[in-house]
């Protein structure tokens, strides 16, 4: 099978398609910069729209979502811009953890697992 890489740099790509798999690098928001969490899992949300449509799926299709959040207490604000944006006929498996993320200004951070087609 083959496997194809998305907006590739020298760390990482942005999304890799397998066989029926596509599967995203984690979603950072770019525009950060006074910016809460709702407003940045909509962008991140957006990003990962673009993405699947790259390696042939869409939100409909995806599998598994792990949401990273620098503070659980903002689970709400997230699930705002979630709740708004899921395909609610086809809602994926997912997780929400509070974690550390690579700089202080991400709030935010998503990984989706999703089937093509």
């Amino acid at each position: 099978m083959t496997i194809t890489r998305f907006e590739s740099g020298p760390r990482m790509s942005q999304a890799v398609t397998h066989g029926d798999l596509v599967f995203l690098a984690g979603q950072t928001a770019s525009n950060t910069e006074g910016v809460g969490v709702t407003a940045q899992t909509r962008e991140i949300l957006g990003q990962i729209d673009r993405l699947l449509a790259l390696g042939g799926s869409d939100k409909s299709r995806i599998l598994s979502a792990t949401v990273y959040l620098s503070d659980i207490a903002t689970f709400s604000q997230m699930n705002q811009a979630w709740e708004a944006w899921v395909d609610r006929a086809n809602p994926p498996a997912r997780a929400t953890v509070e974690a550390r993320l690579a700089a202080p200004e991400y709030l935010v951070e998503i990984v989706v697992v999703a089937a093509r087609g």
